[in-house]
């Protein structure tokens, strides 16, 4: 059965506007159907309730049916309009075709022809309604891309990025090493209006200051020793693209005033050449720094920490996100068990609480990193606590657990429970709240998912209309 789309059929003639509509509801029984009797009435319909087909007579007092339907598909350029219109001004209902209609039946209407015309109708609505969600999806998954995470920090941080993205101004993005600044600054690409074109990186303090400015802004033949050729710089090559300058706060005075230059002028300078190209380049920074001190202690040109601060977002720690490390480490695992061929592997309850409850200074890398190391020392199915010890007495480097966090029992169940719900919710959200079907996916009984959405106060209806998740 098609879903309902909601049908508006405007017509002066009172009578025969209702006649239409009976006919329509017979044939489409599950449909809203609403009759009004001018294009003003119309269009203030249309602005409240989202009729997905408009049935409307060519020739009305007034504002007629061309003018109804340039204002209407100016408003919903996703709306199908069918023009009602006398046997003798098809000629008229054809330049309507041209203006945006989506077909036209003549009077007297023929119940038959009325039927498969709405049909037709109905069926595209359904499908642009499709195709919206798909892309909506679509958009959606390249906005988390892999920022895993449900924590409040990380909701923020999706947040900033989508409101970031819509812009083209300058962003820096700040954090501790590890992190995933990079991963940031390429969803923020993928969002952006730029995403069509390239994305360029440049590791600034793995390169010396020479090689740098030719990276960066690009050289002409013989300009200095082994140039054998004139090269484009990384400016250039990512024209009406992004440029993301990884750890800007590690380069030196001189290329800082360069770069200025660049990001004052909006053109570039190649060694050895006296002509400046024009380039079009969003810029993206990042660093682990602390510019303001660098600032201060005059390290850092304060008129391009400036133009580097137009907009800042803060990655946050993985201290900062604890909640969400049962997440990373199931992903982790899932990924490298992929990458490297192996069947899938778990990790136990206590191996998951251990590693919400070990301290991460290298952040997200680290964590992703000790997971891979688990999995190529940890031949069973299921990783215990014993291949942790293990691998950590082979890295030479057990971590202290957060002492904070006691007695054991307590966290242990809070950190379970972070992990049970984390996991429905995602399950849910999966199969939109259908509770049999997320139930047949987890292994769990129906009855027994109950009990832990009633425990855990979830409520399965939310995830019904994409509503959480």
């Amino acid at each position: 059965m098609k879903n309902p789309v909601g049908i508006l059929i405007v017509d002066d003639e009172i009578d025969f506007a209702t006649g239409i509509a009976r006919l329509i509801q017979r044939f489409f029984p599950h449909e809203e159907i609403m009759t009004v009797n001018s294009g003003i009435e119309a269009l203030n319909i249309l602005d409240k309730k989202p009729f997905g087909l408009l049935l409307t007579d060519l020739n009305m007092p007034g504002m007629d049916g061309a003018e109804l339907l340039k204002k209407a598909i100016a408003n919903r350029p996703d709306l199908g309009v069918v023009i009602l219109t006398a046997f003798g001004t098809v000629s008229t209902a054809v330049k309507a075709l041209k203006l945006g209609a989506y077909d036209f039946i003549t009077k007297p209407v023929e119940p038959e022809a009325l039927r498969l015309v709405v049909e037709r109708g109905i069926e595209r609505c359904n499908l642009l309604g499709e195709n919206s969600r798909l892309k909506k999806e679509l958009s959606e998954k390249r906005g988390r891309g892999e920022l895993i995470g449900d924590c409040l920090a990380m909701r923020r941080l999706q947040e900033r990025i989508s409101a970031v993205a819509e812009s083209d101004y300058t962003v820096l993005i700040r954090g501790e090493s590890g992190t995933g600044k990079e991963l940031v600054a390429r969803t923020i690409h993928q969002l952006s209006n730029r995403s069509s074109g390239p994305l360029m990186t440049v590791n600034c303090p793995a390169i010396s200051d020479q090689l740098l400015e030719s990276e960066l802004f690009g050289h002409v033949k013989g300009a200095f020793t082994g140039a054998n050729r004139t090269r484009k710089g990384i400016f250039v090559n990512a024209n009406k693209g992004t440029l993301l300058l990884d750890e800007i706060g590690d380069i030196t005075s001189g290329i800082q005033t360069k770069l200025l230059r660049v990001l004052q002028e909006g053109e570039v300078r190649p060694v050895g050449s006296s002509n400046n190209v024009k380039v079009d380049v969003r810029i993206i920074a990042s660093t682990n720094r602390n510019l303001e001190a660098k600032v201060a202690d005059r390290s850092f040109r304060s008129d391009l920490y400036y133009r580097l601060n137009v907009l800042t977002l803060h990655v946050p720690t993985l201290g900062e996100r604890k909640e969400d490390i049962p997440l990373l480490a199931r992903h982790f695992l899932k990924a490298t068990c992929k990458e490297t061929g192996v069947p899938a592997k778990e990790l136990s309850t206590d191996a998951v609480v251990y590693l919400s409850m070990r301290k991460w200074p290298g952040n997200i890398r680290e964590l992703q990193n000790f997971i891979r190391r688990l999995t190529v020392f940890s031949p069973a199915d299921v990783i215990e606590m014993a291949q942790i010890r293990m691998v950590e007495s082979i890295d030479g480097s057990p971590q202290d657990i957060v002492r904070s966090i006691s007695p054991y029992k307590e966290a242990k169940e809070k950190l379970v429970d972070d992990f049970t719900r984390t996991y429905t919710t995602e399950l849910l959200g999966n199969y939109k709240g259908n509770v049999s079907e997320a139930a047949r996916q987890s292994g769990l009984s129906r009855m027994a998912l109950l009990k832990i959405l009633k425990r855990l106060d979830i409520d399965a209806d939310e995830f019904r209309h994409g509503g959480a998740g």
